[in-house]
Protein backbone atom coordinates (compact mmCIF):
# COMPACT_ATOMS: atom_id res chain seq x y z
CA UNK A 1 0.00 0.00 0.00
CA UNK A 2 1.22 3.47 -0.84
CA UNK A 3 1.69 6.06 1.90
CA UNK A 4 2.58 9.58 0.75
CA UNK A 5 3.13 12.44 3.17
CA UNK A 6 2.97 16.08 2.17
CA UNK A 7 5.75 17.59 4.28
CA UNK A 8 5.53 21.33 4.99
CA UNK A 9 9.11 21.62 6.37
CA UNK A 10 7.89 23.14 9.66
CA UNK A 11 9.40 20.68 12.11
CA UNK A 12 12.80 19.66 13.39
CA UNK A 13 14.03 17.01 10.91
CA UNK A 14 15.83 15.21 13.75
CA UNK A 15 12.52 14.67 15.58
CA UNK A 16 10.28 14.27 12.52
CA UNK A 17 8.57 10.89 12.43
CA UNK A 18 7.86 11.20 8.69
CA UNK A 19 11.55 11.71 7.90
CA UNK A 20 12.46 8.64 9.95
CA UNK A 21 9.78 6.52 8.25
CA UNK A 22 11.03 7.65 4.84
CA UNK A 23 14.60 6.67 5.76
CA UNK A 24 13.23 3.21 6.65
CA UNK A 25 11.45 3.04 3.24
CA UNK A 26 8.04 2.84 4.93
CA UNK A 27 6.58 5.98 3.31
CA UNK A 28 7.27 8.59 0.64
CA UNK A 29 7.53 12.30 1.36
CA UNK A 30 6.64 15.01 -1.10
CA UNK A 31 6.83 18.78 -0.91
CA UNK A 32 4.46 19.15 -3.86
CA UNK A 33 0.75 18.92 -2.99
CA UNK A 34 0.03 17.64 -6.52
CA UNK A 35 1.99 14.46 -5.77
CA UNK A 36 -0.67 13.27 -3.31
CA UNK A 37 -2.49 10.37 -5.00
CA UNK A 38 -5.80 11.76 -6.23
CA UNK A 39 -8.17 9.20 -4.69
CA UNK A 40 -6.15 8.43 -1.56
CA UNK A 41 -7.61 8.77 1.93
CA UNK A 42 -6.17 11.99 3.35
CA UNK A 43 -5.79 12.39 7.10
CA UNK A 44 -7.02 15.84 8.00
CA UNK A 45 -7.53 17.14 11.54
CA UNK A 46 -10.30 19.37 10.21
CA UNK A 47 -12.22 16.74 8.22
CA UNK A 48 -15.87 16.07 9.01
CA UNK A 49 -15.83 12.28 8.65
CA UNK A 50 -13.86 9.83 10.81
CA UNK A 51 -11.65 7.17 9.26
CA UNK A 52 -13.21 3.71 9.53
CA UNK A 53 -13.22 0.19 8.16
CA UNK A 54 -15.25 1.44 5.18
CA UNK A 55 -12.07 3.26 4.00
CA UNK A 56 -9.98 0.08 3.76
CA UNK A 57 -10.65 -0.61 0.07
CA UNK A 58 -9.81 2.96 -0.93
CA UNK A 59 -6.57 2.87 1.10
CA UNK A 60 -5.66 -0.48 -0.43
CA UNK A 61 -6.32 0.73 -3.97
CA UNK A 62 -5.21 4.40 -3.86
CA UNK A 63 -3.15 4.79 -0.71
CA UNK A 64 -3.03 6.88 2.43
CA UNK A 65 -1.80 10.43 2.79
CA UNK A 66 -1.33 13.04 5.50
CA UNK A 67 -0.04 16.53 6.07
CA UNK A 68 3.10 16.74 8.19
CA UNK A 69 3.19 20.19 9.72
CA UNK A 70 3.43 21.91 13.07
CA UNK A 71 0.23 21.63 15.11
CA UNK A 72 0.68 25.35 15.87
CA UNK A 73 0.56 26.14 12.14
CA UNK A 74 -2.15 23.68 11.11
CA UNK A 75 -4.63 26.32 9.98
CA UNK A 76 -2.03 27.97 7.73
CA UNK A 77 -0.57 24.75 6.34
CA UNK A 78 -3.77 22.84 5.68
CA UNK A 79 -5.52 25.40 3.47
CA UNK A 80 -3.68 24.09 0.40
CA UNK A 81 -4.83 20.60 1.28
CA UNK A 82 -8.52 21.43 0.97
CA UNK A 83 -8.68 20.75 -2.76
CA UNK A 84 -8.39 17.00 -2.14
CA UNK A 85 -11.36 14.74 -1.53
CA UNK A 86 -11.68 11.73 0.76
CA UNK A 87 -10.44 13.57 3.87
CA UNK A 88 -10.76 11.73 7.17
CA UNK A 89 -10.41 12.64 10.82
CA UNK A 90 -8.99 10.37 13.48
CA UNK A 91 -11.10 9.67 16.55
CA UNK A 92 -9.90 10.33 20.10
CA UNK A 93 -6.48 8.80 20.85
CA UNK A 94 -3.64 9.74 23.19
CA UNK A 95 -0.12 10.57 21.97
CA UNK A 96 2.84 8.47 23.09
CA UNK A 97 5.54 10.41 21.27
CA UNK A 98 8.10 12.21 23.47
CA UNK A 99 7.05 15.70 22.35
CA UNK A 100 3.35 15.39 23.15
CA UNK A 101 3.19 12.37 25.45
CA UNK A 102 -0.19 11.95 27.12
CA UNK A 103 -1.87 14.73 25.17
CA UNK A 104 -5.18 13.76 23.59
CA UNK A 105 -5.47 14.08 19.82
CA UNK A 106 -2.02 15.67 19.29
CA UNK A 107 -0.48 12.74 17.45
CA UNK A 108 2.71 12.61 15.45
CA UNK A 109 2.35 11.78 11.77
CA UNK A 110 3.62 8.26 12.44
CA UNK A 111 1.04 7.76 15.20
CA UNK A 112 -1.74 9.05 12.93
CA UNK A 113 -0.72 6.72 10.11
CA UNK A 114 -0.42 3.77 12.47
CA UNK A 115 -3.81 4.48 14.05
CA UNK A 116 -5.43 4.69 10.62
CA UNK A 117 -3.92 1.41 9.49
CA UNK A 118 -4.99 -0.27 12.73
CA UNK A 119 -8.56 1.04 12.49
CA UNK A 120 -9.02 -0.15 8.90
CA UNK A 121 -7.67 -3.61 9.68
CA UNK A 122 -3.98 -3.40 8.79
CA UNK A 123 -2.88 -4.10 12.35
CA UNK A 124 0.45 -5.71 11.49
CA UNK A 125 1.41 -2.77 9.28
CA UNK A 126 0.35 -0.38 12.06
CA UNK A 127 2.63 -2.16 14.52
CA UNK A 128 5.45 -2.24 11.96
CA UNK A 129 5.33 1.56 11.62
CA UNK A 130 5.40 2.02 15.38
CA UNK A 131 8.26 -0.45 15.77
CA UNK A 132 10.48 2.10 14.01
CA UNK A 133 10.48 4.21 17.21
CA UNK A 134 11.59 3.35 20.76
CA UNK A 135 8.34 4.77 22.09
CA UNK A 136 6.23 3.47 19.18
CA UNK A 137 4.96 0.16 20.59
CA UNK A 138 3.74 2.06 23.64
CA UNK A 139 1.40 4.08 21.39
CA UNK A 140 -0.44 0.89 20.43
CA UNK A 141 -0.47 -0.38 24.04
CA UNK A 142 -1.63 2.98 25.44
CA UNK A 143 -4.54 3.13 22.97
CA UNK A 144 -5.15 -0.60 22.50
CA UNK A 145 -8.70 -0.74 23.88
CA UNK A 146 -9.81 2.23 21.80
CA UNK A 147 -8.02 1.05 18.66
CA UNK A 148 -9.64 -2.38 18.99
CA UNK A 149 -13.07 -0.84 19.50
CA UNK A 150 -12.60 1.51 16.55
CA UNK A 151 -11.42 -1.36 14.35
CA UNK A 152 -14.71 -3.18 15.04
CA UNK A 153 -16.80 -0.20 13.92
CA UNK A 154 -18.24 -0.56 10.42
CA UNK A 155 -18.35 3.13 9.50
CA UNK A 156 -17.66 6.69 10.58
CA UNK A 157 -20.94 6.98 12.49
CA UNK A 158 -20.06 3.94 14.60
CA UNK A 159 -16.53 5.29 15.19
CA UNK A 160 -18.00 8.51 16.58
CA UNK A 161 -20.39 6.49 18.75
CA UNK A 162 -17.50 4.45 20.22
CA UNK A 163 -15.53 7.64 20.82
CA UNK A 164 -18.45 9.38 22.52
CA UNK A 165 -19.16 6.38 24.74
CA UNK A 166 -15.51 6.35 25.81
CA UNK A 167 -15.56 10.08 26.53
CA UNK A 168 -18.76 9.74 28.56
CA UNK A 169 -21.10 11.28 26.01
CA UNK A 170 -24.00 9.78 24.15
Amino acid sequence: MKIVIYHSRECDPKKCTSVKLQKQNKISITHNIRKIPYNAIVLDAEAEKAVSLEDKDRITKYGLSALDCSWKKLKNSSFNFKSKKNHRLLPFLVAANPVNYGKPCILSTAEALSATLYIVGYKDQARDLMNQFKWGPHFIKLNENLLEAYSQAENSTEIVKVQNEFLGGK
